[in-house]
């Protein structure tokens, strides 16, 4: 037979076997001393094993902890919560030296920079370095690649950049 009984401290609900009557004992929950009363303040329903209407017992629903009830609060906010992770602040000497960037890479091909029959790639360039300023530039590096031109079924090489910069 077990005993039920609230927390007089957090009005927990407890279940311990009746041999544990008069003994006193830590509520799990609040962690104040209790003294386990004689008999249970609650009724327990019992139904015998094996009586019809019964149906499958289940040990865990059975058990203690699934009777026990945790009553818990849920925080009510009328702000947007703070993240849980928060990414670490930046040296201020490393912002001071604009190394708060990310790296980034931007390609230009010598094919993508014709404009009326004309190659502006000198000007794309230059304009995309101007863009950027010389102090995020951090490298440029020529690339050569072949493209297959669908209207001439032929092979072409052409070249063009890389930038690599912070920004």
């Amino acid at each position: 037979m077990e005993i039920v009984f609230n927390c007089p401290h957090c009005e927990q609900e407890l279940s311990v076997d009746a041999e544990g009557a008069g003994e006193e004992i830590r509520c799990p929950t609040c962690g104040e001393s209790i003294t386990i009363p004689e008999k249970s303040t609650k009724p327990v329903p019992e139904v015998p094993i094996g009586t019809p209407g019964s149906g499958p017992v289940n040990a865990i629903a059975s058990s203690a902890a699934a009777k026990m009830e945790l009553r818990l609060k849920v925080p009510v906010r009328t702000t947007p919560a703070a993240p849980l992770i928060e990414k670490p602040k930046v040296p201020l000497d490393v912002v001071a030296k604009g190394g708060d960037k990310r790296i980034r890479v931007h390609t230009i091909r010598r094919a993508q920079c014709h404009e009326s029959g004309h190659d502006k790639f000198d000007e794309k360039v230059t304009a995309y370095l101007n863009e950027i300023g010389e102090t995020n530039l951090l490298g440029i590096h020529p690339i050569s690649y072949e493209i297959f031109d669908v209207g001439t079924q032929k092979v072409m090489v052409d070249y063009g950049v890389i930038i690599v910069y912070r920004g």
